[in-house]
Order: structure tokens, then sequence, then C-alpha cells
């Protein structure tokens, strides 16, 4: 039951997340749009990306926000890049969609096993990919062609029968169906997390009236007065 409290006591903090920005530790950024994007009002800064991810360009990372005192979300692709040191928490991804058996549940065994782990800061979410061109759906073997039925069903199953605090809706580079979150919403009471083609006020608007917690990453590497205006959506 211990690992169930501590899950308790860390959604305690995420309930009182609106907006969190994603950084890939493969993309570059430099030292003054991390301190525009720390004091910007995002309430978590999450470690995330799929294609040419390693210890070392995840932990360099980590290690440039060390000296920032807003919330450190470390999201792996593989064992081999994680680290505690540096960050809060550990969200760790099931792809409930992936035909690729792996990304369910054979890589986390493999990492039970093989690898130290932290527990106090392990939060496992259910991932429901959705956009087919993304780097993430690629690499599952997604199936993204759902229909909102579908998707009810893979976040009841994340939250019914896997006790799972966490749904993320993932359209990862494309802006979703707004109609399909908020379905998703009126069924699941897990906390519900969106992500995908948030570059305006306007769609960071929309996507919050249905999601818990909006997750804005592209446009911070594109336009950095747009990912500002993301954050104008109160």
């Amino acid at each position: 039951m211990g690992f169930f409290y501590h899950l308790r006591g860390m959604l305690e903090d995420l309930r009182n997340w609106r907006h969190i920005t994603k950084l890939d530790p493969d993309k570059p950024i430099s030292e003054s749009d991390l301190e525009t994007i720390v004091s910007s009002g995002t309430d978590a800064i999450m470690v995330s990306g799929t294609q040419n991810i390693t210890e070392e360009n995840t932990s360099m990372l980590i290690s440039r926000l060390r000296g920032y005192e807003l919330p450190k979300i470390l999201e792996p692709v593989i064992p081999e890049a994680i680290t505690y040191d540096g960050v809060d928490y550990v969200f760790v991804p099931l792809v409930l969609n992936a035909l690729d058996s792996q990304w369910i549940v054979g890589r986390h065994v493999d990492w039970i096993k093989n690898h130290a782990i932290i527990w106090d800061k392990v939060v496992p979410e259910a991932y429901i990919v959705l956009n087919p061109e993304s780097a993430v759906a690629k690499l599952t073997g997604a199936k993204t062609d759902l229909s909102i039925d579908d998707v009810i069903a893979y976040a009841l199953y994340a939250e019914r029968y896997l006790h799972l605090p966490i749904v993320y809706i993932e359209y990862s580079g494309m802006y979703g169906d707004p109609e399909l979150l908020n379905a998703v919403n009126a069924h699941c009471n897990a906390t519900i997390f969106y992500g995908g083609g948030i570059d305006s006020s306007d769609k960071a608007k929309e996507m919050k009236k249905y999601a818990d917690v909006i997750v804005v990453g592209n446009v911070v590497y594109e336009d950095m007065d747009r990912f500002l205006d993301t954050l104008r959506f109160q």
C-alpha cells in the first residue's frame, strides 16, 4: 500500500498544475530561452523526447535546469536515459494502443529487473497516441485510427483496471480533436493530460476546458512569443 499512498501525495501536487512545458534533450535551446520558460508561469518542466535520446543529452538538459525551482519531470523513452538526480518525478508511460506489447509491459519489466529504481519518484501514466505521423507512434507501432468510443475504452481501462493516475492523450505535434478530449473527460476521473499542437492561447483555452493539464512543447523551439501566448488561457 505504501506505493499507492506515495502516488496519492504526488497527485495532490499534480492537481494544482495546469500547464507543463516539454523540453526535448535532442533539441538545442539557449540559456535565455530556458530562463524565459521557467519564469513564464508554466507549472512544471518535462524532459521528454523520442528520437536520439541518450543518457548524456538527458543528463545535460537536466543539469541546466538544476538551478531553477520549478518542478522537473523526466519522461524517459529508454531505461538507460533514466536519472533520478535533479528531477522531482519520473513519469513512466504505458502506450496502451501500441501494437508492440513491449511498450505496455515488456520494457517496464526489463527496467524493473535490471535497474535500480527510486520508487518514490515514479509515476505511471497511460499514453494514448493518436497522431500516426509522430515519432512516438512509429516507434511504438501505435494503432491510431481509433474512434472516440475506442479512446474512452482505453481511458477507462487505464483508470478502472490498471488504476493509473494519469491518462495522457498525445497527438505529438498535431492539434487534436476537442470533441474526443471532451468525451474522455466526461467518462474518466483520472488526471487527464493533453499534448499536441498547442501554439496559441486559443488552442490552449480550447483544450484546457477538457484536460486537467495541457503540455506544450514544439512551439518552444519555433517561436518564444507564441509559447508565451499559450499561457494566456486563463
